[in-house]
């Protein structure tokens, strides 16, 4: 197995990073986002460290999942277990898997039952674009945001009048996809609908054995099929009131390698709405309100096993003011209710949360300022206090220094709490603070940033021999600094980032000071991009260091790096022809022990975009 020294990286990203800042860039649209202060901003005045997926970009990337254009994102790590449509896992800034905050057209998402959210579900076709915030927003968001936010927002539709969309395609492992939709923009009102689908044999997920791995062999195809649709319209009426509804539905069917189960049913579903009104020029209310749900029956065959049914109800109300020139307050409060339906018998089966929140923003003699609280009343562990504060200085006008800190929880799941045989209620919420310091600057050749944080978690939960349950045993310690070069040169278009991490475990356990599980400690990935008249070509080379698969660091994952490359030929106006070839190496690689990855292999696409 090929090695890759952290030297090596180094130098090749500081290489890149040399080679672009001497020559030129065009003039880029900065994309606008709401994530980071629940209130729009452009995307490089936000304190926080933010990345934004466009839909230009996913079709760019030719990404076939929300995985694909997440994978290599700066201090964002995945572990896949065996192939498309099987459970991935995102590790934001060296949290848990369960410390990432998901939303869906500002729906918060994920099992109230294994407190992550089903990522290989979530269709790429319907998505408009994704805002990755890094960095703790439980002040604004309540549990969970301790390693950030993905906020996934869902397809609106370009352009003026009536639009269609349209493309299908298919490749390895007995793979097809395919999506259309319709959108229409007015001069007041808007709506898009989109069905996709996507069905594929697969490849052996898991490669086990009795006692290890997924303790079964299964030397098997392990398919996947999904069918999904959305809609999001809305209207503006003559005195600015503007209200909005949106749905997505997924539904399929995904087989693995498991002793106790080796199919599941699935279904996930967002369904919202929201009010927006101003009704003074210093005073803008917002009222969100909506349902997602999570649905999975499971199978050894097809002998039906057991049931995992969620549901979460949102509802928010935000008021924004203008209180001054340059600063803004904003107040609000969340409701949020968590249900279980299970052929398991939980003790508590369902949950509510309140939270009440504040957040100030001024810019006072060129400073940049943001102050946040929130205060969460949980039916299940009580009370807690979360705060933010921010601060950014322009030295020039293309370098600017940033620094943040944030304090956040998170909540135990339903299935920490109380899973038959298993749960522990007496578990206290996860809590951590974040420190980041960071600068970023602008110049002809492009963009770029570096963000140094650290950030330390108590009351860590994790599995106890003791009391052969969950429990509060575990403290974490996680240093990290990310790079980021964007540019956009003549013809080319390059986007390159290296992330460096240390996630320490910093119990007082027999595992303490090792590497926490499934997270690579160090990160690269270089993409590129140019147009040759009606042709485009374009590649990625993700390169990520050595991981171990579990607390005690014997299980070592080797470092790995991977190269796709992709092309398109624009044969009519609106008519694309794309192609791409992944791992092209052909590279053997695990992001979790003794599941497998998928070797080289192609795709083609047919895309009619107006």
């Amino acid at each position: 197995m090929h090695k890759y020294p952290l030297s090596a990286i180094i130098v090749l990203w500081l290489g890149m990073s040399i080679g672009v800042s001497a020559m030129t860039a065009d003039k880029q649209e900065k994309p606008v986002i709401v994530t980071a202060t629940r209130t729009t901003q452009t995307a490089d005045s936000a304190l926080a460290s933010v990345t934004v997926i466009s839909r230009q970009d996913i079709e760019r990337q030719q990404a076939r999942s929300v995985q694909d254009v997440l994978r290599g994102i700066p201090g964002v790590s995945i572990a896949n277990n065996g192939g498309m449509g099987k459970t991935s896992s995102v590790f934001m800034r060296g949290t848990e898997s369960d410390h990432v905050l998901v939303m869906i057209d500002n729906i918060k998402v994920g099992s109230a039952t294994s407190g992550t959210t089903a990522f290989e579900n979530i269709p790429i076709d319907q998505i408009e674009r994704i805002e990755i915030v890094r960095g703790p927003r439980s002040s604004l968001y309540g549990s969970e945001a301790i390693g950030g936010v993905i906020h996934i927002i869902t397809r609106k539709g370009t352009g003026s009048g009536f639009r269609q969309h349209l493309n299908f395609g298919g490749g390895s492992f007995g793979t097809m996809e395919g999506a259309t939709g319709i959108s229409y923009n007015g001069s007041q009102g808007w709506l898009n609908l989109t069905a996709s689908g996507i069905g594929t044999q697969g490849f052996n997920a898991c490669s086990g054995s009795f006692s290890a791995g997924c303790f079964t062999v299964e030397p098997d195809r392990d398919g996947y099929r999904n069918i999904a649709g959305s809609m999001r319209g809305g209207y503006r009426f003559q005195n600015g009131l503007e209200v909005e509804t949106n749905f997505m539905q997924s539904a399929g069917n995904t087989q693995f390698d498991g002793s106790y189960v080796n199919k599941a049913v699935l279904m996930q579903q967002v369904v919202g709405g929201s009010i927006r009104y101003a009704p003074t020029t210093f005073w803008n209310f917002n009222l969100i309100a909506g349902s997602s749900r999570e649905d999975a029956d499971n199978f050894l065959g097809t002998t039906y096993r057991s049931r995992f049914n969620t549901t979460r109800d949102i509802v928010t109300v935000l008021n924004t003011f203008t209180v001054a020139k340059d600063q803004q307050l904003t107040i609000g409060t969340d409701y949020q209710r968590d249900h279980v339906k299970s052929t398991e018998a939980y003790t508590l089966m369902s949950r509510t949360n309140w939270g009440v929140f504040a957040q100030h923003q001024a810019n006072i003699a060129a400073h940049n300022l943001l102050f946040s609280v929130r205060h969460d009343d949980n039916q299940q562990f009580g009370s807690r206090v979360t705060g933010n504060a921010g601060w950014s200085y322009p030295l020039s006008d293309k370098f600017v220094l940033l620094a943040n800190f944030g304090s956040a929880f998170k909540a135990p799941t339903f299935n920490e709490l109380f899973y038959p045989g298993f749960g522990n209620p007496n578990l206290k919420p996860e809590d951590s603070r974040s420190f980041e310091f960071g600068t970023r600057g602008h110049t002809g050749w492009g963009n770029w940033s570096i963000n140094a944080y650290e950030t330390r978690i108590d009351n860590l939960i994790a599995f106890d021999a003791n009391l052969f349950a969950p429990n509060n045993i575990d403290q974490a310690r996680i240093r990290g600094i990310e790079g980021i070069v964007t540019a956009q040169i003549m013809d080319w278009q390059i986007n390159t980032n290296l992330t460096l991490m240390e996630p320490i475990n910093r119990g007082s356990g027999f595992n303490r000071g090792n590497i926490l599980p499934r997270r690579a400690e160090q990160s690269f990935r270089l993409d590129v991009n140019r147009q040759f008249g009606k042709y485009v070509a374009g590649a990625m080379l993700l390169v990520e260091g050595e991981r171990y698969d579990d607390l005690a660091n014997t299980r070592k994952l080797d470092p790995y790096a991977k190269l796709d490359l992709r092309a398109e030929y624009l044969f009519a106006p609106k008519w694309r022809l794309q192609g791409r070839i992944d791992n092209v190496s052909d590279e053997h690689y695990e992001t979790a022990a003794f599941y497998n990855q998928a070797g080289r292999s192609f795709f083609a696409m047919v895309r009619y975009q107006p």
